[in-house]
């Protein structure tokens, strides 16, 4: 690695600048995966199985494991219903 100062130098050496689509695609699933780490966290916060997640929101089993392992690209519309429906939580997005 050349003079890598910070983590953005580093993805910019490894996946380019943003904008670039090698780079674009490494930001979605990072996201993605993001998601579904602090969804599968707050489910089992809440002491319920996919299941029970998919039982309770109107989706699959299959469909809450995609998303928790971050397989699934997921609408905010659809995220907020699995947090706030299915978990009886409040989501908060902040824009910084």
């Amino acid at each position: 690695m050349k003079n890598v100062t910070d983590f953005e130098d580093l993805l910019e050496e490894k996946y380019g600048k943003k904008g670039i689509s090698k780079r674009d695609k490494y930001e979605a699933d990072s996201l993605a995966f993001r998601l579904g780490v602090m969804l599968k966290d707050a489910r089992k916060e809440a002491k319920i199985t996919q299941e029970q997640l998919a039982e309770k929101t109107g989706t699959k089993k299959s469909y809450i494991s995609r998303v928790e392992r971050g397989k699934s690209d997921i609408q905010i519309s659809t995220y907020q219903r699995l947090i706030e429906i299915g978990l009886g939580k409040n989501l908060n997005i902040s824009i910084g």
